[in-house]
């Protein structure tokens, strides 16, 4: 994983996590913001074309903000 305080946490999720979110948000993955296969963010994730990216950013109000992307 990428240690940088410029970078937040990303993470890949599975189907079952993946399938989670959609069905919470109530969107596709097409209504999703999108994020470059070869992004370096994500390059150690093993990323394939289609995968959810959930994006952790430390937030002063919130504590923590959950962003998604999808990988293409």
């Amino acid at each position: 994983m990428i240690q940088h305080i410029l970078i937040p946490q990303h993470r890949k999720l599975g189907e079952q996590e993946t399938e989670e979110i959609l069905k919470k948000y109530n969107v596709s993955k097409k209504q999703l913001p999108k994020i470059k296969i070869n992004d370096s963010a994500i390059l150690e994730l093993d990323p394939k074309k289609g995968d959810l990216i959930e994006i952790i950013r430390d937030s002063p109000t919130t504590g923590k903000s959950y962003f998604y992307r999808v990988v293409i």
